[in-house]
């Protein structure tokens, strides 16, 4: 399917690995130019020298923390009118809520809720005037189905998830919509490191916790990152238009309800 995104402009958050590098990699191949943001300068760089390797486009990549004021202008001086916006920040730590103090809840809101609102923010009223807009926010399962050691990401994360069911409304008339897409257990670091958080809590060995948990997952296994980058795709291309407001899960069917 050709998703008529050739020439068009995105911004992509949380790019340097995992899924937001897949969202970055599946835009690049449907010849999207893309300006890439994370906090590691060489990671991302690596990450951009990759996509410009395998697709021969331009891709700039800006090291900088989103969460900021200074972050957030550095990106959009980069590019200032993009057709596309991919949210996307790491998880807060998992853990118990009676541990975490006033500034780690600051944290997860700064990361998970405010920072993507005030990219929107920046970017919306432009795609408004322009006609074309596709914004994706990279959340959670834990929006859906809400899991005990990831407070600090169900709250901040289920903030922007109401956020985004009021404006999405707003804006779709003029052809901009704004979705969420909600990742399972998906093979990727942040991944890697809830599952040790789990066998460290249950003393038994990460390898473990890996096996039992692919082994209850309906798909019996992990995501790999690039289907998810591909959903990202789709729902930035000129096909996904009536599609607005929706909090799309990929967990390889283990949300057990009906809606």
């Amino acid at each position: 399917m050709n998703l008529n995104m050739n020439g068009r402009k995105a911004i992509v958050c949380g790019a340097s690995k995992g899924l937001g590098r897949a969202c970055a990699m599946a835009l690049a191949a449907e010849g999207v130019d893309l300006v890439i943001n994370a906090r590691n300068a060489e990671a991302l760089e690596a990450t951009a020298e990759a996509i410009r390797t395998r697709t021969g486009l331009k891709v700039q990549a800006v090291a900088a923390d989103i969460t900021t004021e200074a972050g957030r202008d550095q990106v959009l001086a980069a590019c200032p009118d993009p057709d596309i916006l991919v949210t996307n920040a790491g998880g807060p730590p998992p853990g118990d809520f009676r541990h975490w103090d006033e500034q780690a809840w600051y944290a997860a809101v700064d990361a998970n809720m405010l920072a993507p609102i005030f990219m929107i923010r920046a970017v919306v009223d432009g795609m408004l005037e322009r006609g074309y807009g596709r914004i994706v926010n990279i959340t959670s399962s834990a929006v859906k189905a809400p899991i005990p050691i990831l407070g600090l990401s169900n709250g901040a994360r289920s903030g922007l998830t109401g956020f985004v069911a009021g404006l999405a409304r707003e804006t779709v008339a003029k052809n901009v919509t704004i979705n969420n897409l909600l990742p399972g257990s998906f093979e990727t670091d942040r991944l890697k490191s809830t599952l040790e958080s789990y066998a460290q809590k249950l003393g038994v060995s990460a390898d473990q916790v890996r096996q039992q948990q692919m082994q209850a997952s309906p798909a019996g296994r992990f995501g790999d990152p690039a289907e998810f980058g591909a959903l990202c795709a789709f729902l930035c291309g000129a096909q996904a238009g009536f599609i607005t407001g929706q909090n799309l899960l990929l967990d390889g069917g283990a949300y057990p309800g009906t809606f």
